[in-house]
């Protein structure tokens, strides 16, 4: 029985043009031992099984080759042969993940005095550099800055930024690029053909993009599927056993989402579930096939679409039924579902509701079944059947919209303008019946302040805004006037309520009630104020509470006339009376507890029965 060797192995490159995907890097060494200028020191970095030691290999091997051609190893003469067999002197690899200490490099560093026995170089390859430890770095410069002239160190690493500056900066550094998806689809077929194996391309890309770069994971994987499979490879086979979701499952779970079909949806991700695969997998396959077919939708972009064969054609005629902008939103939901997958208590709930989510996103709402009829202001609806809508046609300079106001007053009548596109200016003004009574706003008033001398503030303008910035009891109120588009309001003087005190005096406990909720730091002051027919008046502490109430008398008024039922005017009058020092509550404990005494004689019992004392 033959031993088997595994495709890493067997077919590891061992020339120069046998490297796939590092032309760049394999151009500059083979021009650099043509021009014979060999640096001393090289730096090979980049991600696992992308030919960093390989390429180093290879580089050892035809600078030692005693007949080159065009700057590739011969493969015949004694050097060649020696290296192939595994007996050369010339070349020496290290493992520094294994021999990271200073001793280690010590020997290292007598063992570089010694001259190669066949070629011109010693070659010391040194894998996983970044293992070295700093003192073992430290002790490496000398010898890495000024080696012999026969030596020559190529170090390898994964992790560049784990080396030292003063080692990176005595090196040529070439860093490895990932292998492309369709360098590696391409060695993969010449593998396969020389073992006889039948695969498709699908296949192969699958296997491909699942090694994410490195060519010695694909082979790997390679082996794997063809020890399931035998010699004869299929895309569901090679999905089946990588533990990949197939691309078949991604295009039907798309379609029946473009369909809109969510129950579709979840049935066949419920499938994926039962299959084994997790939620976030198939999530991150699923943002990455929207992704592709994205890529497709323009000549410019489709080269970034890593699949070839008919998966193109897939993706081209699945793409075909998506808009631009309906892929960008299903990219982002679901790149948001992957993000917070991680911290989910549920992540199936999570995903199937971003599933039904995708399944209503392609379904555009357009406006063109509104007519421009619908465009129209509708009338204004109300609870009472006195509500009335009038238009009067006035000509108008510009277009301006005026907002429209809802109604929720029931004696209201709607106050609209709207201007059309011949310049003709459509408006509605209030209409109050007859035999209803009107509610007013509030008459502004000055406040009164008794105490001298005092600054007083500045008397409350008209009350004058625009429309929007008001409830539609007090537009009924209120004259309105158009000036440059904007409603100006002035205050109408209204009528008194005979029944204003009476009101008041019956509701006081449900205003001072409405009034804790918008305004508690008032309630306290309104809890103690007196009415005269249709005057309020209140006694402030401060000056600071003065002004607030200033600036809130409108709102004031507006909670008190609300909570009573008064439809008349209501003016309130603001004393400024400033307490008694000697009735403030005394700082000191022996005054507070004097204080207290006074108030309440049963403390001092209290204190007796509880021994309490004075803290």
């Amino acid at each position: 029985m033959n031993n088997f060797v595994v495709s890493a192995r067997k077919y590891r490159p061992t020339t120069f043009q046998t490297v796939i995907g590092q032309s760049h890097i394999t151009s500059t060494l083979k021009n650099a031992i043509n021009r014979d200028q060999l640096a001393h020191a090289y730096l090979f970095c980049g991600p696992r099984g992308v030919g960093k030691t390989t390429c180093a290999r290879i580089f050892a091997k035809t600078i030692n080759c005693l007949s080159p051609i065009e700057s590739e190893a011969c493969g015949v003469c004694e050097s060649c042969l020696a290296f192939d067999e595994g007996r050369s002197f010339n070349i020496h690899e290290l493992d520094a993940a294994s021999n990271n200490s200073v001793d280690d490099i010590r020997s290292l560093t007598e063992q570089v005095r010694i001259p190669p026995q066949i070629g011109k170089y010693s070659v010391y390859i040194i894998d996983e550099v970044h293992m070295l430890s700093t003192s073992a770095f430290n002790a490496f410069l000398k010898t890495l800055e000024e080696p012999p002239m026969h030596a020559i160190f190529i170090l390898a690493t994964t992790e560049k930024h784990k080396i030292l500056p003063t080692i990176l900066s005595r090196c040529q550094i070439f860093d490895f690029n990932r292998i492309r998806v369709e360098d590696g689809v391409f060695y993969l077929k010449y593998i396969a053909r020389e073992e006889g194996i039948t695969v498709d391309d699908e296949s192969l890309h699958l296997i491909s993009q699942k090694a994410d770069g490195g060519m010695r994971d694909a082979l790997s994987m390679f082996d794997k599927a063809v020890s399931f499979c035998g010699t004869t490879l299929t895309l569901k086979e090679v999905a089946k056993t990588l533990n990949i979701l197939d691309y078949d499952t991604y295009f039907d779970i798309t379609n029946a989402i473009l369909e809109g079909d969510y129950q579709k949806t979840l049935i066949l991700f419920d499938e994926v579930l039962r299959g084994g695969f997790s939620g976030r997998l198939f999530i991150s396959g699923l943002g990455n096939h929207f992704r592709d077919m994205l890529m497709c939708k323009t000549p410019q972009t489709i080269k970034l679409l890593e699949v070839t064969g008919t998966l193109m054609q897939k993706y081209s005629a699945q793409g075909e039924k998506c808009d631009v902008s309906s892929l960008f939103g299903a990219i982002s939901l679901l790149t948001t579902i992957d993000g917070t997958l991680k911290t989910a208590t549920n992540q199936r709930l999570n995903i199937e509701l971003g599933l039904m989510k995708l399944c209503g996103l392609g379904k555009k709402k357009t406006n063109e079944d509104i007519s421009i009829e619908s465009l129209k202001l509708p009338e204004l609806q109300s609870e009472s059947a006195n509500v009335k809508v009038t238009k009067r046609v006035a000509a108008a300079p510009k277009e301006k919209v005026a907002p429209k106001v809802e109604s929720k007053s029931e004696d209201v009548i709607a106050v609209v303008e709207k201007v059309q596109d011949n310049n003709e200016v459509i408006g509605v003004k209030p209409e109050i019946k007859s035999k209803i009574e009107p509610k007013v706003t509030p008459k502004v008033q000055p406040i009164v302040i008794e105490k001298e001398p005092f600054e007083v503030a500045p008397a409350i303008k008209p009350f004058s805004q625009s429309i929007s910035g008001h409830s539609i009891a007090d537009i009924l109120n209120i004259n309105g006037t158009v000036e440059d588009g904007e409603a100006v309001l002035d205050a109408v003087v209204p009528g008194v309520d005979t029944d204003t005190q009476q009101k008041i005096t019956t509701f006081r406990e449900r205003f001072l009630k409405n009034l804790n909720v918008e305004r508690p730091s008032l309630t306290m002051v309104f809890s103690e104020m007196s009415v005269v027919d249709n005057v309020v008046t209140i006694n402030v502490p401060h000056t600071t509470m003065y002004e607030d109430i200033v600036r809130s008398k409108i709102e004031i008024l507006t909670i008190l006339k609300n909570s009573t039922g008064v439809k008349g005017s209501i003016d309130l009058v603001v004393n400024i009376k400033e307490e008694d020092p000697s009735k403030r509550a005394p700082i000191k404990v022996e005054d507070r507890l004097k204080f207290l005494t006074d108030k309440n004689p049963n403390i001092t019992h209290l204190r007796k029965v509880l021994n309490l004392e004075l803290d």
